[in-house]
């Protein structure tokens, strides 16, 4: 069972700076690998506490004897991140950090991501995707509370449904209780944070939240 650490999941991008697991220190969360993110943690000598994947891609392959790991087929449903993701939450995780889920050579695969946020939120817990230039969140019915980002740029989108109910505080454009719909001309981009304590409150749907570092 989960104890108070939160879940970082690490999954197989490349684009993985070392400065990424100073702000996010690893020994503070319960680690999961998923697939090449086991190359991630052998690079910056972290001891992840689970490993997944079909590791088909992986010049580096985890012992498949060792209890902590598990084999996955190459061909099935669900992406190993999202696999990572459904552990998490049957061990007793709410609140995840995500690592190696963005960039690389695969567009589609951080699609897929989201998607796994997605999943995460809809299981009434709360994921945050972070690289060297962005913390993406997903939030459902929810509020996030940001310190010490002011001027920084901040994006909000619906995402999994069509219309999301929002209000913004501490922000150049604030909303109070507005809609926010896919394919329309209010669309929530490049927003501004202009107070040292901000917030974005979900009143209805699921939003995905970019903040820009």
């Amino acid at each position: 069972m989960a104890d108070t650490k939160k879940c970082m999941i690490i999954g197989a991008s490349p684009a993985v700076d070392a400065a990424i697991f100073k702000e996010f220190n690893p020994k503070n969360y319960y680690v999961i690998c998923a697939d090449g993110g086991y190359e991630t943690a052998l690079k910056h000598h972290i001891k992840p506490d689970y490993i997944v994947g079909d590791f088909d891609s992986c010049s580096i392959k985890p012992d498949k004897n060792m209890r902590n790991v598990r084999v996955l087929p190459v061909e099935k449903d669900v992406t190993d991140t999202m696999y990572a993701a459904m552990l998490g939450l049957h061990l007793g995780y709410k609140e995840f950090i995500m690592i190696g889920c963005t960039g690389g050579a695969r567009e589609d695969h951080t699609m897929a991501n989201y998607n796994v946020m997605l999943f995460i939120a809809n299981k009434g817990g709360s994921a945050v995707m972070v690289d060297t230039k962005n913390e993406i969140f997903m939030l459902r019915g929810r509020k996030v509370k940001i310190t010490g980002m002011k001027g920084r740029t901040i994006s909000v989108f619906p995402f999994g449904t069509n219309t999301i109910n929002v209000s913004y505080e501490g922000l150049k454009y604030p909303l109070s209780q507005a809609d926010l719909t896919v394919g329309d001309t209010l669309m929530g981009v490049s927003n501004e944070i202009i107070s040292d304590e901000a917030e974005i409150k979900v009143h209805i749907g699921c939003a995905l939240i970019v903040l820009v570092k």
